[in-house]
């Protein structure tokens, strides 16, 4: 579903979760996952349009990225990133569903030097928290609410759609105050 029956759904959603404000969740409670997550629909390149402030990217302008079905049904990922001082950052990992009947709740392992130290260091969480119907746009967070990012197919998406994007993740209960937006194409 495209166009304007999308946006206007997702305006829909975002005003309810925004009327039903900050007490319409638990804090000591995860947010809730979407109810299925189809990973051959999901692969593909995705661009961050805004994001919760995190070490690991704070020389990040433009980020996206790329997700791939292994054949052990994992998920190959590749982040990458323009920088401020034009270079581009990138790292590769692995991610698995943690529920194979839902496939919305993911854990991600990066490669990195660490793994010749620390062989079996933690996963991180990967929750996919709204989904639009045409695998257009997406939020992704984690359970305790310290890192979330809104993704879409292409490198913007106009307001409209952002502001109930947005909505969508404070009836959640993230800091959408915190957000920093995506700069440049």
């Amino acid at each position: 579903m495209k166009g304007p029956v999308s946006a206007a759904a997702l305006l829909l959603c975002a005003l309810l979760s925004a009327c039903a404000g900050p007490a319409s969740f638990d804090p000591s409670k995860a947010p809730p996952t979407v109810a299925r997550v189809e990973l051959d629909r999901y692969q593909g390149t995705w661009y961050e349009i805004a994001r919760l402030p995190m070490w690991f990217q704070r020389s990040c302008l433009r980020s996206r990225a790329t997700y791939g079905l292994l054949e052990t049904g994992e998920v190959s990922v590749f982040n990458e990133c323009d920088t401020a001082g034009g270079g581009r950052e990138s790292i590769r990992g692995r991610a698995r569903a943690v529920d194979a009947r839902t496939n919305a709740r993911l854990e991600v392992r990066f490669d990195s030097w660490f793994d010749v130290f620390i062989p079996s260091r933690p996963q991180g969480n990967y929750w996919v928290l709204y989904l639009d119907e045409a695998y257009e746009t997406v939020i992704v967070g984690t359970p305790d609410r310290k890192n979330l990012w809104i993704m879409a197919r292409t490198p913007s998406i106009d307001e409209t759609r952002y502001a109930g994007l947005v909505a969508v993740a404070r009836g959640l209960g993230f800091d959408t105050e915190k957000l920093v937006r995506r700069q440049g194409k």
